[in-house]
């Protein structure tokens, strides 16, 4: 059920009731971007979207917006994009009233201090030192290089110390110009999420509303001409990049949904399709479509082919492919059924979607009712002479295939056929999930290969479950083939429905992948910055046993059926009603291995502080420290889990505000086969790792006076709301399944998150105290994984696995 009006002073609503949603998610959008700011102060609109977030006269410190929402475990971001500006959070339901007020205040009543000013700037300094050094950074620039000078794509945008002079009266002056003129209703939507009635929706909207400033709106300026004359272009900074970038012009509405339906089905894994012929010919690892920029009319729509190793000596023939394609796909002229189909997988996407994810959708323009013309003008625009680096689609003669629209997906409707008592699988354990009636459902299956013998092997498995993975994300379920330590994981998580269907071809990939895959490479895993880097090898890190790979010099068919041969298995489900358990365990008979109960063990006790270095390309410098639990019981745990959410704002304040070691700075609680911890992470672009590390130290060694310093009824706040987190009606399957397999690798039983919710309200500041002087304690395990070797006497140094 949803709802959309404009209330009394201007702001637009938008009003969704989903009841099957675990929280709900605000979405304000505010029609001005970075476009919209004076040239002479370029970064100053996303200098003021930092300003926002250091709170209100109200509401600031930890009862600002973003401590208030970490501490209720929710999330929340914003973006200033070129025309508009975001601000997005998601909480659970009996936070949310909390959460939209001190969004709203915020914008309506921002404190904007000189202090704080001059600190915030130092942080958007920061991250244009990293934007600066950043590969895909240059490749954004060498992107909208040839566009006419005038257009404010070609200008800088992103602010630094020297764009945004606080002291100076003139910018000042400019900033309360800026904010006066666009932060008021008439320039904002507020889309609200959640399983609320829309009643109750509608009454915080209007709430919302009176926080905010009233305004009757202006007018943002019309841009200029994307082009005023073809170009060739630069030679790309990244030649395993092809980008096919069309300057279109006069679009009418509806543009952006017209590019969403274009981009399904140019990127679909069916054979006869483009992706697919590209992949056959060995010239393609994956493509994509996007829209780089749109506003009144116009857009700079992005077709972007990751080319393989021989790829990149077939440019041009690459080029004309797509080309060929999209000119196909235009003489097609007649796209109701994939129009049909399109809707299908909308509606699928919907009923996966956090309510964050449906606050995004739901924010951005619908599609009218002429979508047939928008899609026609779309179309009618990307063609060869609109390119604006014509040098990237040489005027070439190929011999295309004729090429064929996308069949229905086999995924998007479940099975008529009767199954009958089906047993279950001895090796499965399954968990009810939620007690309401939820469309998702959770499974895991594990698989003890001693995967690290196996590296290339996995690989290859991986490569070949591209088409389904593909397949099965439209059709509302994530499919992940991961490996850790000793196994190999095949997640599925999604439409309940489609799990054993996604299951069952997945499995029969495993089993026997087509021969194509095995003189495929895998393709080369795309640059991250250097934290992000750092968090996906960080489990390996932590599992503390060796980290040996063997390099395999015969892979194969036989040596895959050997390792299967060889393997054991076991898994868990959650959330699988009566008749896709059925179903879902007649997929089950054809797992590869040897079924086996109860194959998890303990996790070993960590000793020692163990210092990982991972050689990343940037200069930047970053640093991950993992603190394991020390106690083996559920009290040991629930006091550090406990310990983790009362650090995490103090850790941001004191590491990001007030030091401004950099802007990627997190603290949290995780957990990686089994084992929980405390996790730190800071990256920098001048603070080397020693002395981030030296901070953190600090800190931790802070932590006790700032646990004794808290009052009793902050602390107790603090349990209950982490602990309302594993009640059933906050945890939606992906989350209950992910928290449930953790609690079964450490040896914990079914009832598990009763468990711990009991065990969280139980602690006491005594034992919160005890458990900050462990965490400091130099007999207590450390783990740390950073990009440079510089450790001192204290720690052992490795590399990373």
């Amino acid at each position: 059920m949803q709802q959309t009006e404009a209330l009394a002073h201007g702001l637009r609503v938008q009003l969704h009731h989903h009841p099957h949603l675990k929280q709900a998610a605000a979405w304000l959008r505010v029609s001005a971007g970075s476009h919209d700011v004076p040239s002479a102060w370029p970064g100053l609109a996303h200098f003021l979207e930092h300003l926002f977030f250091l709170g209100t006269e109200r509401f600031n410190g930890d009862q600002a917006l973003m401590p208030f929402v970490q501490r209720r475990g929710g999330q929340l971001n914003a973006t200033t994009r070129e025309r508009t500006t975001d601000f997005f959070f998601e909480l659970p339901t009996p936070s949310f009233a909390g959460g939209l007020e001190r969004l709203c205040e915020m914008l309506g009543q921002p404190r904007l201090g000189a202090a704080e000013q001059r600190r915030e700037r130092e942080v958007i300094h920061a991250e244009f030192i990293a934007w600066s050094r950043d590969p895909q950074a240059r490749h954004e620039q060498w992107l909208t290089a040839p566009l006419n000078p005038a257009h404010p794509l070609r200008a800088f945008h992103a602010g630094n110390r020297y764009s945004l002079p606080v002291p100076r009266r003139a910018f000042q002056q400019a900033l309360l110009d800026f904010y006066q003129h666009h932060y008021q209703t008439a320039q904002m939507t507020l889309c609200l999420v959640g399983p609320q009635p829309l009643s109750e929706l509608r009454a915080l909207a209007q709430q919302a509303s009176g926080l905010l400033r009233p305004g009757l709106g202006c007018a943002q300026s019309a841009p200029p001409p994307l082009l005023t004359a073809p170009a060739p272009g630069d030679p790309p900074p990244d030649e395993s990049r092809l980008n096919l970038v069309f300057a279109c012009e006069q679009l009418p509405d509806g543009d952006l949904p017209a590019t969403h339906f274009l981009a399904t089905w140019i990127t679909s894994t069916h054979t006869g399709g483009l992706l697919s012929e590209l992949r056959r010919l060995g010239w393609a690892q994956s493509l994509q479509l996007k829209a780089l920029y749109r506003h009144a009319g116009q857009a700079l729509v992005d077709l972007e082919v990751r080319l393989s190793d021989k790829g990149r000596s077939h440019r041009a023939a690459v080029a004309a492919y797509c080309l060929d394609w999209l000119e196909s796909f235009q003489a097609h002229d007649d796209w109701e059924g994939l129009r049909e189909e399109f809707k299908l997988l909308q509606e699928r996407r919907l009923l996966v979607g956090s309510a964050l994810e449906l606050a995004r959708h739901f924010i951005d323009p619908s599609a009218p009712a002429d979508f047939t013309v928008a899609l026609r003008a779309l179309l009618g625009q990307m063609r060869r002479e609109q390119l604006i680096h014509a040098g990237q689609a040489p005027d070439v003669v190929i011999a295309a295939p004729s090429w064929r629209l996308p069949l229905r997906n086999r995924f998007l409707r479940a099975s008529r056929r009767p199954l009958h008592d089906i047993p279950d699988s001895p090796a499965i354990t399954y968990e009810a999930g939620s007690t309401d009636s939820h469309p998702q459902a959770w499974v895991r299956l594990r698989w003890r290969v001693n995967a690290r013998q196996h590296p290339q092997l996995w690989q290859t498995l991986e490569g070949a479950l591209q088409k389904i993975v593909s397949e099965a994300e439209q059709a509302g379920v994530k499919l992940v083939f991961s490996r850790l330590g000793a196994d190999w994981f095949l997640n599925c998580v999604g439409v309940a429905t489609a799990i054993a269907p996604v299951l069952g071809q997945a499995l029969a990939t495993l089993r026997q992948p087509d021969s194509a895959c095995w003189s495929h490479s895998p393709p080369a895993a795309a640059a991250q910055i250097p934290i992000r880097e750092l968090l996906a090898r960080l489990p390996e890190v932590t599992l503390g046993d060796a980290a040996v790979r063997v390099d395999e010099e015969n892979v194969g068919p036989a040596a895959l059926q050997q390792c299967w041969a060889r393997a054991r298995w076991d898994g868990l489900a959650l959330g699988l009603q009566a008749a896709e358990r059925e179903a879902f365990n007649e997929v089950l008979h054809s797992v590869p291995g040897t079924p086996v109960p109860h194959l998890s063990t303990p996790p070993a006790r960590l000793s020692g502080w163990q210092w990982h270095s991972l050689a990343t390309p940037s200069s930047e410098h970053a640093v991950l420290l993992f603190c394991p639990v020390v106690g083996t019981t559920l009290a040991d745990e629930a006091a550090w889990r406990l310990l983790a959410q009362v650090a995490q704002a103090p850790f941001y304040q004191r590491l990001r505000v007030e030091l401004q070691l950099g802007y990627a700075v997190f603290s949290d609680w995780r957990q990686f086969a089994g084992r929980g911890g405390l996790l730190f992470g800071v990256q920098s672009p001048a603070t080397p790792v020693p002395a981030l590390l030296a901070h953190m130290e600090t800190f931790i060694r802070d932590l006790p006076a700032l646990i004794a310093g808290l009052a009793a009824e902050d602390l107790r706040a603090q349990a209950e709301d982490l602990a309302a987190r594993f009640t059933p009606q906050h945890l939606d399957p992906a989350k209950a399944g992910e928290w449930l397999w953790q609690a079964r690798l450490a040896g914990h039983g079914s009832d598990y998150l009763l468990l711990l919710r009991q065990a969280l309200v139980a602690v006491d500041q005594a034992a919160l105290l005890a458990a900050s002087r462990a965490l400091g304690g130099v007999d207590t395990p450390r783990r740390l994984l950073a990009n440079t070797r510089e450790a001192d006497h204290r720690w052992q140094v490795a590399d990373a696995p």
